[in-house]
């Protein structure tokens, strides 16, 4: 038996032992009062305490839309059809009770420069929320980290100017691109984070990259098996990202 369910039960002995004390005339008519606050307390004690029920309860009334804008790791590259990320998130979150409209806003080859400038239409949909995981071809490409830091802060700036809330996926350079590069290109995403104060995933392919079994054979794009961890990682911030869209 959980702690909870002992104390409901707690509860539950006090309330009839209450009940079982004769009453006097006097007392009758403070009783039913006194029945109408047990019976309130009883209630309450019963709703699990934790923040997924909140959410539940408040997606029933209404159905919070979820955008993941990205490149090709988003967008599904490889993959059979249903098989990309928001797809596969947006299974997790429904089988755990989360009915959650997600939308698949990914464009392969798409670096934070395009994704900056495809916003206004990605937006269409008017999502509450929103996963940003952009950023590994500006690697590739090797472009200026600052260029995709100005990029992901006006990207990060507009949906906050729409109270939509905000899940940042950070990319991390290979150590062969050279210290200097890597170094300055991992401190962009910490760095939004600190100016924007939204939630982050440090490193969206965590557990992923470099590992041959959970990629495709290009050795870049992860394969079902890899896509179904990273949903599986990534689901407990996603979860904290729907909380911020309750109102």
């Amino acid at each position: 038996m959980g702690e909870w369910d002992s104390k409901v039960k707690g509860i539950g002995r006090m309330i009839f032992e209450f009940c079982c004390q004769p009453f006097t005339v006097s007392q009758f008519r403070h009783s039913r009062i006194v029945f109408g606050l047990i019976t309130i307390t009883f209630a309450c004690a019963a709703i699990p305490p934790i923040s997924e029920q909140m959410i539940k309860c408040s997606f029933a009334a209404q159905r919070p839309v979820l955008m993941v804008l990205g490149d090709s790791l988003v967008a599904g590259h490889g993959l059979p059809q249903g098989g990309a990320f928001p797809e596969i998130l947006g299974q997790m979150l429904r089988n755990d009770g989360f009915d959650v409209s997600v939308i698949n806003a990914g464009v392969s080859g798409d670096t934070t420069a395009g994704g900056l400038a495809r916003l206004d239409w990605s937006l269409t949909d008017n999502p509450d929320a929103a996963i940003i995981v952009l950023g590994g071809n500006d690697l590739l490409r090797g472009l200026d980290p600052s260029a995709s830091f100005s990029n992901l802060d006006g990207i990060i700036k507009r949906l906050k100017a729409r109270n939509i809330a905000v899940l940042l996926a950070g990319m991390q350079a290979p150590r062969n691109f050279g210290a200097d590069y890597a170094d300055e290109f991992d401190a962009v995403y910490p760095r939004l984070v600190s100016r924007h104060d939204v939630l982050f995933y440090p490193f969206f392919l965590d557990g992923v990259a470099l590992q041959p079994m959970m990629n495709l054979a290009d050795g870049m794009h992860p394969n079902q098996a890899g896509i179904r961890h990273i949903a599986t990682k990534i689901l407990p911030q996603v979860k904290r990202l729907l909380l911020k869209t309750v109102k």
